[in-house]
């Protein structure tokens, strides 16, 4: 199944209005095709390994039922139960009963490994007209106006990172282009900072099932891999890493420090949060205060060492970061903790999610939440909570089916991009007369409350007024006997008239 696992912004402005595009040379396209090459041997290994642990087993286990079947016979077992047994063996072995169930799994890793085996096509034999230039060069400019969207894409057969450019005054949304991922992405992170030379930049982190997290280059086009990897990989599954500076299982949440701009928090199946340095690339903490897997991070936007964590063991903790393990506070919830969200108006309070549909409103003063808020499924809702007195606005199924993440547009309080199955929406709330009445004397300075949006309803409201009106006109048509032809519903409008009129003369 197709899925939006994990959607983020980028600020205007930041992007490079030109766009670098990758050029690999012979011999670094080489180094790149022979490692893809190392990882497949390497994943085809693994499963060698696992495949003879499961013969060594299902041998041993035919031992045992040829003990077990000769001391049967020995006590005198019946020769015809044996002979059935064994052409029961015989029709397993025959047409591989016992591995029918299992299906091939889909190799992440297979792609330009498998798929290229030359260079440069003036080494392939199979090409004849060889390469006079890039024929297909396209001017990628992104205006000082548009926002990026990086979009988590899981599919059947491959994962990827889309990059979307959004345009909220021309309403343009197109995809600028994509990064091709290894491994399944749980998390992304949008970093202003780059890692190299220790300036600002526009980078993302990828979270995953691998227990690495990859930083890739936002500016750089057909891009094959990071710029740089956090962590390392075990060499072998089932064996723990010796390393005790990396994950050791997936990573499932990001949330990059805006204040400290060089440290990133990163959550994990391993019940460990980890803060890196990304100056060094290494991590200069591990908390381990959660008893399960940690699902979700957030920086305190006004309190560079303030830090929340969620986990499925229904808690959120808080923690001074600069002593961590033995400064913190934690609050017990209903359920599987998936998200958790500072409230910028006020960040002593703070918003967690459970997986059973509630949202808590929570005062990091108090042990009880300030409110409580019974969810929905598979639609988006607009809520007031002014005054701690929460009221939905507005409820709308945006034909996503099941909805995964939603993250608003940072110069456009009102815009907001939701993944759900399949694709992404962008959603302007300000199309809802109901969304701009309700908030109007509230929008903040320098953002409109009319547009497109008023427009977009009058004309469907318009559409919907004629299809109302024809439909009753057919209707009345149909029971006066006059049903009819679609050239001639206007002169059968006005005979019925003609003899209304002559009805009243009488």
């Amino acid at each position: 199944m197709d899925i939006i696992p994990c959607i983020k912004w980028v600020q205007r402005g930041i992007a490079k209005s030109i766009p670098d595009k990758v050029k690999l040379s012979e011999e670094e396209l080489k180094r790149i095709i022979e490692d893809t090459k190392d990882k497949i041997d390497l994943a085809n290994d693994e499963d060698d390994d696992q495949e003879e642990e499961e013969e060594e087993g299902s041998d041993m286990e035919e031992e045992v039922n040829a003990v077990n079947k000769s001391n049967a016979a020995k006590s005198g077992g019946k020769r015809k139960m044996d002979d059935d047994d064994d052409e029961e063996e015989d029709i397993e072995t025959k047409y591989d009963l016992a591995d029918y169930d299992n299906e091939d799994e889909i190799d992440m890793l297979k792609g330009i490994g498998d798929l290229t085996y030359f260079a440069s096509n003036e080494d392939d034999p199979y090409v004849t007209m060889k390469d006079e230039g890039d024929s297909d060069d396209e001017d990628f400019e992104i205006k000082a106006t548009d926002n990026l969207i990086v979009v988590a894409k899981a599919e059947k057969e491959f994962c990827c990172l889309e990059v979307y450019v959004y345009n909220e005054d021309l309403g343009n949304l197109y995809v600028h282009h994509d990064i091709l991922l290894s491994s399944f992405p749980l998390a992304v992170e949008w970093l202003n900072y780059d890692i190299g030379e220790d300036k600002p930049g526009n980078f993302v982190a990828v979270g995953s099932m691998e227990p690495v997290i990859e930083i890739w280059d936002l500016d750089l086009v057909d891009s094959v891999e990071p710029v740089a990897v956090l962590g390392t990989k075990a060499k072998s599954k089932g064996k723990k890493q010796k390393k005790s500076d990396s994950h050791t299982d997936a990573v499932l949440n990001l949330s990059w420090n805006a204040q400290v701009r060089n440290v990133l928090g990163s959550a994990s199946a391993d019940c460990t949060v980890k803060l890196w340095d990304l100056s060094e690339g290494k991590p200069v903490t591990t908390i381990t205060q959660h008893k399960d897997k940690v699902q979700c991070l957030s920086w305190c936007p006004s309190d560079s060492s303030s830090l929340l964590s969620g986990s499925f063991d229904k808690t959120v903790k808080m923690y001074d970061c600069r002593n961590p393990n033995k400064d913190f506070k934690s609050w017990t919830l209903n359920g599987e903790v998936e998200n958790v969200l500072w409230d910028r108006f006020n960040t002593t309070n703070f918003y967690a999610t459970t997986d059973k549909g509630y949202v808590f409103y929570m005062d990091q003063r108090s042990d009880k939440p300030v409110f409580t808020l019974s969810a929905h499924n598979k639609t988006m809702k607009i809520w007031d909570v002014q005054d701690n007195k929460p009221s939905t606005v507005l409820e709308r199924n945006l034909r996503l089916n099941q909805l995964f993440c939603v993250d608003s547009c940072p110069e456009a309080p009102f815009v907001f991009a939701v993944g759900g199955e399949k694709e992404i929406k962008v959603w302007d709330i300000r199309e809802s007369a109901t969304v701009r009445n309700h908030f109007a004397d509230r929008a903040p300075v320098g953002v409109t409350m009319e547009g497109e949006g008023d427009i977009k309803e009058e004309v469907e409201q318009a559409m919907r007024d004629m299809m109302i009106d024809k439909e009753e006109e057919e209707d009345v048509n149909t029971l006066l006997g006059e049903g009819a032809t679609a050239g001639a519903p206007t002169n059968k409008k006005k005979k019925k008239k003609k003899r209304k009129k002559g009805q009243k003369k009488d």
